[in-house]
């Protein structure tokens, strides 16, 4: 299974089969992304909540290749509700859909993506009832987790390996992921840093 980051919460997940799994894709509105939504494909589109730099080109995506929208319901009833083939439409902040984290299991490995959540302490009962590989963790304060609740995360989940997201797309949300990375290896953890458009072998 691969792994790539668009930056941001945007990340795909090629599996070993070779579907394609696409997970908040923000991406042409996104000024770190280094690919724009003409550019990917998917067969599954993982969304956390409704904000537009989540729901990002979902709609746009999932109607050019057909692809499968998972999300929580009211998230997955607007998708199903609405015209794929209005690209432009934005959700109405009325139509509810809370953010969410997301276990992903997929040729035997487990990824945790916390999306836009802060730090809770189901998180270690997250992490006590499931073998997490991967945590997908936001370090970028305004609106999620600060560096610091982040690496409580990795705490709480008991990840093998963490990766920071969700930082410096925008001034409010600068962190530094080194910071992070520094943190988390000083508790006897493993941290790695994707750069934007990087692709690791998971």
């Amino acid at each position: 299974m691969k792994l790539k980051y668009f930056s941001h919460s945007a990340f795909q997940i090629t599996t070993r089969n070779g579907k394609v799994i696409l997970i908040d894709p923000f991406l042409d509105g996104n000024p770190t992304s280094p690919v724009k939504s003409d550019d990917v494909k998917a067969d599954y589109i993982i969304l956390t909540h409704a904000h537009g730099d989540h729901l990002g080109d979902t709609l746009k995506i999932a109607s050019k290749h057909n692809a499968t929208v998972i999300a929580v319901n009211e998230l997955a009833d607007y998708c199903a509700a609405n015209d794929l083939n209005a690209h432009n439409m934005q959700p109405d902040n009325n139509f509810g859909g809370e953010p969410a984290g997301v276990l992903i299991t997929a040729d035997d490995k487990t990824l945790y993506h916390a999306g836009d959540t802060g730090l809770f302490l189901d998180m270690k009962l997250i992490g006590e009832m499931n073998k997490i590989d991967y945590a997908l963790l936001p370090i970028g304060d305004n609106f999620t987790m600060g560096v610091d609740d982040a690496v409580k995360a990795v705490e709480f989940l008991n990840a093998n390996v963490s990766i920071p997201m969700h930082y410096n797309t925008f001034p409010v949300i600068e962190a530094s992921p080194n910071e992070f990375k520094a943190k988390v290896e000083s508790l006897g953890k493993k941290s790695i840093v994707m750069e934007y458009g990087e692709e690791i072998v998971l």
